[in-house]
């Protein structure tokens, strides 16, 4: 069995190895109660390496910029597996990122440390960097510190690694594992050491002889009862997002897909507008439920202009399977209700894909301001939260 991210340290930081403040995040809006500091590191928590190339490790600077990493890793499927949670991090800056592992050689029936000073993302595993020391004897500090002075350390680096290998050797042997990882291993130049990464495989013969690991196959098991709890729920609710700050623009965004609603978002702030708050409808194929993307827009133009703070709402839909007119009619028909609800706020909105001149057609006749270009609706939606009397008599 491998753990996740979060488990691996919890078991490093029992045996004395550091690890950063961090936070298990069951829903984006979780990011709102956040318990460490920004600026951090949103990681997708699934059990498999090559998280970073694929998207699934993302930096934030902010709460909103954390949801939308959120939103975006939720729906990411690495090596075909989506996360049930996410681990905020503080981030860290190293001086050095170097490799250790121990795994099992099971041709010589020993354990073997092995060891790079080229550690991180970029580590090639056939690159002659890699060193390897094989205890074949009763283990002791001196395996862990010919592996130190192998991978070229010198100084206060080598009695900082060594010890790190120790401990994570005391780890592996206690707890019959298969494979125990740290990539990278942070190392500043006054020997403070972080485990950035970690990974354990436990060997399934032996799980039953440890309650900690058999507890942590059942967390898996709740985290992914939590999350579909909280999805089937009501998946745009969880997703809208109100921001913590003064925002004085009156405008609200809704688009589909965290990519174009997070570009979306920049966009406006780079231009002096700080949206109210945003919502992602998803994608065409969306994980959390088998509702269309018109039903899923339908309810989200209602929960956007729920907030009596959203004077003006600006659409960015991308269509593709759905056409663009489908989306239009969508609109119309919504914006209609709202209206007897005594919601009419400024509608202004941009549609881009299949069927567009069709979509602007069916918009320009209820009488709702198109744009066709993603420039002419910021310029639009900056125009409207500073003169938002004139743009509504426009």
């Amino acid at each position: 069995m491998d753990l996740l991210e979060y488990q691996a340290k919890e078991l490093f930081s029992k045996v004395g190895i550091p690890v950063l403040p961090s936070q298990k995040i069951y829903y984006p809006q979780e990011f709102k109660r956040l318990g460490i500091p920004y600026p951090i590191v949103v990681k997708s928590q699934v059990p498999m390496g090559g998280r970073a190339k694929a998207g699934g490790i993302k930096p934030a600077a902010n709460t909103i910029d954390a949801i939308a990493a959120a939103q975006a890793i939720f729906h990411l499927p690495i090596r075909g597996l989506y996360p049930e949670l996410l681990l905020a991090e503080a981030k860290y800056d190293a001086d050095r990122e170097l490799y250790l592992a121990i795994v099992l050689d099971r041709n010589a029936r020993r354990p073997v440390l092995l060891g790079s000073p080229d550690g991180g993302s970029g580590l090639d595993f056939a690159s002659r960097s890699l060193q390897r020391v094989l205890v074949d004897d009763t283990f002791s500090p001196f395996y862990a510190r010919r592996l130190a002075v192998a991978m070229g350390l010198r100084g206060r680096a080598i009695e900082a690694v060594s010890g790190a290998i120790e401990k994570m050797y005391a780890l592996f042997a206690s707890k019959d594992l298969d494979l125990i990882e740290i990539n990278p291993l942070a190392l500043r130049d006054d020997g403070e050491i972080m485990a950035l990464d970690g990974k354990v495989g436990a060997n399934d013969n032996a799980i039953e002889r440890h309650r900690d690991l058999t507890e942590y196959a059942r967390e898996r098991q709740i985290a992914r009862e939590r999350h579909d709890k909280y999805a089937s729920h009501d998946p745009l609710s969880a997703a809208l997002v109100s921001v913590d700050r003064e925002a004085d623009s009156g405008i609200g965004v809704v688009c589909n897909g965290a990519g174009l609603t997070l570009a979306t978002v920049d966009l406006l702030e780079w231009g002096g507008v700080r949206p109210v708050s945003f919502l992602n409808v998803g994608n065409e194929i969306y994980r959390a439920g088998a509702t269309s993307l018109r039903d899923r827009l339908d309810r989200g133009l209602e929960l956007i202009t729920a907030n009596p703070a959203v004077t003006s709402v600006f659409i960015d839909l991308v269509g593709s399977v759905t056409a663009c007119d489908k989306l239009a009619e969508t609109i119309v028909a919504t914006t209609r209700r709202l209206a007897q609800m005594e919601r009419s706020p400024h509608w202004i909105v941009r549609l881009v894909g299949h069927e567009r001149e069709l979509g602007r057609q069916c918009l320009e006749a209820a009488g709702l301001a198109y744009y066709a270009s993603l420039d002419e609706a910021i310029a639009a939606s900056a125009r409207t939260a500073r003169h938002p009397l004139e743009a509504r008599l426009a």
